[in-house]
């Protein structure tokens, strides 16, 4: 089974164009359902995957419910088992799918947390505090990052060659999810912050001048996702701001504030790199629940 495993993965990679964590998380959830098999099998042996039934596959769901996994995750490596079966009938290595008719957690879609106006502007206030090298980077940081809804892997992979500042158009080119270029405009604030880290903040913290990244850690290295993780963790708690900020929060709350200042549904998709616009939709819940508590705040029948 190994091997179909690994024939799996290339598939999903050279032709999918699946991204790297992608094909990590298929791995890890292949691999547990492999372990599950070698149980059910003779001595150890996995039956072979001809022999995998339904009733089997209940069996497993069994399993992971056993071990307390939420609905989403037990979700998730189902559907990683329904891929791979999809490969192998596609491929002719099982005659049928025993997956077809397997039923899976049903799982809502869990609305995103989104900052108010009033929290961005004090989560980006707080690098004004401090005039060091790595505070400028900071504030051009998480200007960019609530100026454009970016994922933070795209923020840390930008390069010198990524952003483009010399005109009244400034724009931002970043690769997303399976490669995908998309080119963002930036507002003025945010092209500010960046000329003031560009000019006073990273030649300061640049010990290579082969160093290409954009923005780098005080070792003149390239930030990485845990380090911008760590920097906002202690904004936000500096800014007093309730719950967990993550940098999927600033996403959420660019989308949600583009959303309610009357940007197209469509435009936010390009602008996230969504590549369906039923993942950006889930944001109009976010703004149908602020219509519906300013109408209740404001109307004078409303209770």
């Amino acid at each position: 089974m190994q091997q179909q495993i690994e024939d799996f993965l290339t598939f999903m990679s050279a032709e999918k164009n699946a991204a790297a964590n992608t094909i990590s998380a298929y791995r890890n959830d292949l691999d547990q359902f492999q372990q599950f098999l070698g149980s059910v099998g003779v001595n150890g042996q996995s039956p072979s995957l001809r022999r995998v039934d339904e009733p089997m596959l209940q069996d497993y769901i069994g399993v992971l419910r056993g071990r307390d996994y939420k609905d989403a995750t037990v979700a998730r490596k189902i559907a990683a088992v329904k891929s791979f079966f999809s490969f192998l009938t596609a491929e002719g290595v099982v005659p049928m799918d025993p997956t077809e008719a397997l039923t899976t957690p049903r799982v809502g879609k869990t609305l995103p947390k989104a900052l108010s106006v009033r929290e961005i502007d004090e989560l980006l206030e707080q690098p004004r505090k401090r005039s060091t090298p790595e505070a400028k980077r900071d504030k051009a940081m998480l200007e960019l990052l609530y100026a454009t809804g970016m994922r933070v892997s795209e923020l840390v992979s930008l390069g010198l060659d990524s952003i483009e500042l010399r005109n009244n158009r400034a724009t931002v080119r970043c690769v997303g999810k399976g490669g995908k270029e998309r080119l963002i405009p930036i507002h003025e604030q945010a092209v500010h912050s960046l000329r003031v880290y560009l000019q006073d903040g990273r030649p300061e913290l640049c010990r290579s001048r082969g160093e290409k990244g954009l923005f780098i850690n005080r070792r003149g290295e390239r930030l990485t996702r845990q380090g911008f993780w760590l920097i906002l963790k202690n904004y936000a708690k500096a800014a007093n701001i309730p719950g967990e900020v993550t940098p999927h929060t600033l996403r959420h709350s660019f989308a949600t504030h583009m959303l309610r200042g009357g940007a197209p549904l469509r435009s936010v998709q390009e602008l996230l790199g969504h590549a369906n616009i039923s993942t950006t939709q889930i944001y109009t819940q976010l703004t149908d629940e602020h219509v519906r508590r300013v109408y209740d705040h404001a109307h004078p029948r409303a209770l």
